[in-house]
């Protein structure tokens, strides 16, 4: 019998006696399976916490076909992924429920071809359970890929194209979004009403500049094209989305900009130009991050619940697309204005 120290190593068996459940019950536990109470399941992790139980992982995986570890991949670079607050809360939110699960996450990016084919030739090899995708864009060859490989996978975000459409996906309903940030600007008097717009090679992006366009229509305000503007999500992009509409001709005097990362570039290049917020440009952004709160002004925003939707993902990944209790579940999450001192 195996020894460690001049003890006997716990078994499974030793667990289930503490618990006081039978063998199999530990194993539904130690399996995440979801038909054990919360109780019984309290009452196992705590046994396996007090005997200092440890599974043999690679014999159970041979046995289950399951890993234990689902993929988070940010089809981004590593350094948007570290700047960006919405990645950040994300994560969070998926690891809170992996936590509880007592599963492991394995976080990578993949931007460009290369990257893409790497990253979805390991999530084919039976390295992981499951992948939740975030921020995909339209070249993006993962959705296919492991669709074609049979990877469960959860989208976060409406994927950009529906010609096959991605049975699991948690999404932000980013049009009313878009509509409620632009009825801000017009409600409050303004009638140069212009955008910074997301990547339109992103569901969210076309999503958000199709909210401004419905709240404008609705207003009975032409849209000028010269206070439209593509930006990319990040702060530079929003500074150099705002360079280029003032360099157009653009003459705004309130901005709907699609994140609070372009809206706080925006701000650095009108405060370089002698301009203020709200005096001469109001701005409402998109997020209701951390930055949103401490710019100078602090934004006005719409906020998105991003942990909310980190959370989802993984529950749809482990609860129904991995164990497939269901052919499809989409879930939208809802947003509402946070209005500060920017507009």
């Amino acid at each position: 019998m195996a020894k460690s120290g001049g003890r006997q190593r716990p078994t499974l068996e030793m667990v289930a006696q503490r618990a006081g459940v039978g063998r199999g019950t530990v194993s539904r536990v130690i399996n995440g399976s979801s038909q054990v109470s919360p109780r019984t399941r309290e009452a196992v992790h705590d046994a396996i916490s007090e005997l200092g139980y440890s599974p043999n992982h690679a014999a159970r995986t041979l046995v289950t076909r399951r890993t234990d570890t689902v993929a988070l991949v940010v089809s981004e670079s590593r350094d948007r992924l570290f700047a960006d607050p919405f990645f950040a809360d994300v994560i969070r939110g998926v690891s809170s429920v992996l936590h509880e699960r007592d599963l492991q996450l394995m976080l990578t990016t993949a931007r460009g071809d290369a990257e893409h084919k790497r990253v979805g030739d390991y999530l084919s090899g039976s390295h992981v359970d499951g992948a939740m995708l975030v921020s995909l864009h339209r070249d993006d060859p993962l959705t296919s890929g492991l669709a074609d490989s049979g990877v469960p996978v959860v989208h976060g975000g409406r994927p950009y194209s529906e010609v096959a459409p991605a049975p699991f996906f948690v999404d932000i309903d980013n049009v009313e979004g878009g509509r409620v940030a632009t009825r801000r600007l017009l409600e409050t008097g303004h009638e140069r009403v212009g955008t910074i717009t997301g990547p339109q090679d992103m569901n969210a992006g076309i999503s958000r500049l199709r909210g401004f366009r419905e709240a404008m229509a609705e207003g009975g305000r032409e849209i000028d094209r010269n206070l439209v503007v593509q930006g990319d999500f990040s702060v530079d992009g929003g500074a150099a989305a705002m360079a280029e509409m003032l360099d157009g001709g653009g003459n705004p005097d309130a901005l709907f900009i699609a994140s609070d990362m372009m809206a706080i570039g925006a701000i650095r290049t009108l405060r370089e130009r002698g301009l203020s917020v709200p005096e001469d440009v109001a701005l409402v952004g998109f997020d209701d991050s951390l930055m949103a709160q401490h710019s100078t002004p602090p934004l006005t925003t719409v906020h998105q619940p991003t942990v909310q939707m980190g959370q989802e993902m993984a529950r749809l990944l482990v609860d129904v697309a991995i164990p497939r209790t269901a052919d499809s579940e989409r879930v939208t999450l809802e947003t509402h204005l946070v209005v500060r001192e920017s507009a």
